[in-house]
């Protein structure tokens, strides 16, 4: 019951989705093909599916914002000895 962000990121000039700039431009198939995974990949054979959910889908702007708070967490979570 706990927040498990994902941040989906495309390379620098990718060939295939380099111009992709946010979410809402990511092919419906590629979008189904990841919600899929992220749905399914913590069920292991003999385990309860399903234990996954999505809540919501963020563009741009609210994942570099998680990737700023996660920073800040780990500086004050793990400082230097």
């Amino acid at each position: 019951n706990e927040a498990d962000d994902k941040i989906i990121a495309v390379l620098y000039d990718d060939f295939v989705f380099g111009k992709i700039k946010t979410i809402h431009e990511c092919p419906n198939d590629l979008i189904e093909r990841l919600r899929h995974y992220f749905l399914t990949y913590k069920d292991a054979p003999g385990r309860e599916s399903g234990r996954v959910q999505i809540t919501d889908i963020y563009d741009r702007e609210e994942a570099e914002t998680i990737i700023s708070l996660s920073l800040e967490d780990y500086k004050n979570n793990f400082k230097p000895h």
